[in-house]
């Protein structure tokens, strides 16, 4: 997947902008910092709900997610895109989203049948 197809797939998502982080381009909600893309990695920078998700992403599809030095410690995985299927990025983003939307968001995008 290229950055072009990940923001395609986020703005689906309520509330979404496209945006900077650190100078790289990055998905918010309401401001907030989600997801990224790692110029450096060529990688999908992605918002977990702790270290415990991080360790079980990266054994259960190695191939798949990894983190660098950077990122140890913290809750974040690197996704290779030629490896992300459309599926999985959408459901990632969508968990990341989850992660850091606000309650008000959450429960409306729930009621709506997302």
């Amino acid at each position: 997947m290229k950055w072009p197809d990940i923001v395609a797939l986020a703005l689906e998502l309520p509330e979404v902008e496209e945006s900077t982080s650190y100078g790289r381009p990055a998905l918010k909600v309401r401001g907030k910092f989600f997801a990224g893309w790692n110029t450096k990695e060529d990688a999908l920078v992605l918002k977990l709900g702790g270290l415990e998700e991080q360790e079980l992403l990266i054994e259960a599809a190695p191939k798949l997610y990894y983190i660098t030095d950077h990122y140890k410690g913290w809750p974040y995985v690197l996704a290779r895109t030629a490896r992300l299927s459309a599926k999985e990025c959408r459901a990632r983003l969508t968990r990341a989203w989850r992660l850091t939307a606000p309650k008000t968001l959450l429960k409306r995008f729930d009621a709506q049948g997302a």
